[in-house]
């Protein structure tokens, strides 16, 4: 069994997230025929997982409200072309009968001769990502599989660029100018509250964020696979300042407005294995 091949690769240039509800009586059994290869990646919800290692999202409230908004199934389309996409998506949506999409959100790759892509903000997205070997156990269990924590976050971006830039530097940590960490960034810098490494154990994750932008709208889809759901807890209830009280500075323009876990099996010969 290996992982499924559209986790390790970077951000592509279009993706879509399809997160969907079972319908009464369905089960996995349409899934076994999906080919899963470098423009799918799939997810399953607790409810039907048969892994007692994933559950569902748990909703933050306080200062900070972050909900639950739990779904069965997210397909994630990996591509370059709006069009394969939509064609992809109709496809297996057909192929799907006993299930019904709830959330669709189109993302894309904001700088695309860039290696690391952009949040709408300008900062770079995903800069302490782990790489290499160090990637890999950070996004996956020993059998290959994965777990993802996936948000739709929308942003108030006119309220952020009212800021002057060296306040905006002081939300995210790092100088856009050069994406350097600044030494002397206070205590809310998103880069102070989400330090993988200051966490104990770790809290390493892999993300695959997308900008996403509708309807006069827009924001960031917050995707990141795990070896478990722990680290993504973890973020969390630092960022919303559970842990000490200080609250992210993220949360000064932006919000998230859907929140849902996911256990991407693994795969053999392009197929999911669902059962160990």
């Amino acid at each position: 069994m290996t992982s499924q091949p559209g986790i390790l690769p970077g951000i592509p240039d279009l993706g879509r997230y399809i997160e969907l509800r079972a319908k009464p009586g369905a089960s996995l059994k349409a899934l076994e025929a999906l080919k899963i290869d470098q423009g799918l990646v799939v997810g399953i919800g607790p409810r039907l997982a048969g892994n007692d290692a994933v559950y569902g999202f748990k909703a933050l409230s306080g200062a900070v409200d972050i909900p639950s908004t739990q779904a069965d199934l997210l397909l994630w389309l990996r591509g370059n072309d709006a069009g394969e996409i939509a064609t992809r998506a109709r496809h297996l949506l057909q192929a799907l009968p006993e299930f019904e999409p709830v959330r669709v959100v189109n993302g894309f790759k904001f700088g695309v001769d860039l290696e690391i892509g952009l949040d709408l903000s300008g900062y770079e997205d995903g800069t302490e990502n782990p790489v290499d070997a160090a990637a890999n156990a950070a996004a996956f269990a020993p059998d290959g599989s994965s777990f993802l924590s996936l948000q739709v976050w929308e942003h108030d971006l006119a309220t952020f660029e009212a800021h002057p830039q060296a306040a905006q530097d002081d939300i995210f940590g790092r100088r856009r100018s050069d994406n350097e960490e600044m030494e002397d960034a206070p205590e809310f810098a998103h880069v102070k509250r989400t330090a993988q490494e200051s966490f104990t154990p770790e809290a390493f994750v892999l993300r695959r964020s997308m900008p996403w932008s509708e309807g006069g709208r827009e924001g960031l889809v917050f995707a990141a696979f795990g070896h478990s759901l722990a680290p993504f807890e973890a973020l969390l209830n630092r960022m919303a300042g559970f842990e000490d009280g200080i609250i992210d500075g993220l949360f000064t323009f932006t919000h998230p407005v859907s929140g849902a876990n996911y256990w991407c099996p693994p795969v053999a010969s392009g197929k999911l294995v669902l059962k160990g």
